[in-house]
């Protein structure tokens, strides 16, 4: 799964929901449902940038509400 914004780094993503952006998500592609409740992995940035980080959060209707790591 993605966020909506393409942070560049975990920290630029971290930082931003830690200040109360509303920050998304979603799964790209169709062939597998998306996550809206409950705990997701994300990685970024997005393709075709190669991926250089890797989170999971708690998500709640498609937002993230924590970052556990």
């Amino acid at each position: 799964m993605y966020t909506t914004t393409n942070f560049k780094t975990k920290t630029a993503m971290r930082e931003a929901v830690k200040s109360g952006q509303q920050v998304t998500v979603f799964q790209p592609g169709g062939f597998f449902p998306g996550k809206t409740d409950g705990q997701a992995t994300l990685e970024g940035p997005h393709y075709p940038a190669a991926h250089s980080w890797y989170a999971v959060v708690e998500i709640a209707d498609s937002t993230i509400v924590k970052v556990i790591r």
